[in-house]
């Protein structure tokens, strides 16, 4: 079957033998995934697998060199870039932290792919932006300047502002890879509770550990190829860890509470 024919209607992404070259080097060889509506999904693998690269082409980021990829039934090359943002919202890394901006001015400004050409912010815009800042815990310091915020806070509001073009997928891009570990916990607690009300969420992670405590599935990325699908706990094995990481490495889970095992020296 051929790749686009492969793309149905209900899932809400869908990725086929997507390849992606970069200045004619070859990233992304070989990728294929699906992301049902209401999951969480964390893409993982070792540092330039091309996790990132992938998922900003499939976000309409980085143009692929082959593949098919679709966005609730629709081939992403038919969508233009304003439908595109009604269907996901891109939250990157590191975003700009310009002095004298206030975290409500940031969101606002990410409401702003919703507005038609020349278009005034209506009360519905007003709204969205509210419940954006709510959702994402930060209406308590909206009139803070970005410049003044720690990590954590920062995140919040990077996710508010996804929030605020009030699409069905949010898709983030190492969104913990800067903080300390309450940090991390906060925003985790977040992104999993906004899946918990309905929201679609996407997470390019390093974390194993946060990867196998709060997907429903992990996709593992290894040297350009999607090697393995599934849950976590399913996928994230001792073997696979060996094969991609080659690391001698376990997971647990008791209690609720997830950890990674790792030999650090060679002896369990």
């Amino acid at each position: 079957m051929e790749a686009a024919a492969q793309i149905s209607a209900p899932l809400a992404l869908e990725a086929y033998d997507v390849q992606v070259k970069i200045g004619g080097t070859p990233i992304v060889h070989d990728a294929s995934f699906q992301v049902r509506p209401g999951e969480l999904v964390a893409v993982v693998g070792p540092n330039g697998a091309g996790k990132s690269t992938l998922v900003r082409s499939v976000c309409g980021m980085q143009r692929p060199s082959a593949g098919a990829i679709a966005w609730l039934g629709t081939e992403i090359g038919a969508l233009s870039g304003r439908e595109l943002a009604r269907l996901r919202a891109f939250v990157p890394q590191r975003m700009p932290v310009p002095a004298g901006v206030t975290v409500r001015e940031a969101v606002t400004i990410g409401r702003s792919s919703q507005l038609r050409m020349l278009g005034r912010m209506t009360r519905a815009d007003r709204d969205a932006i509210e419940r954006a800042m709510a959702r994402a815990e930060v209406g308590r310091f909206a009139e803070r300047a970005l410049t003044t915020l720690s990590g954590g806070e920062l995140q919040r509001v990077q996710i508010a502002i996804g929030l605020a073009q009030e699409a069905p997928v949010l898709i983030a891009d190492e969104p913990t890879s800067q903080l300390d570990l309450g940090a991390t916990v906060e925003v985790a607690a977040l992104l999993r509770n906004l899946t918990a009300e309905g929201l679609t969420v996407l997470l390019v992670v390093h974390d194993l550990a946060l990867a196998a405590a709060i997907a429903d599935t992990v996709i593992v990325v290894s040297k350009g190829r999607t090697v393995a699908t599934g849950p976590p706990r399913e996928v994230l094995t001792p073997e696979l860890l060996a094969e991609v990481w080659h690391a001698d490495a376990w997971l647990s889970e008791r209690d609720g509470r997830t950890a990674l095992h790792v030999a650090w020296l060679g002896q369990r």
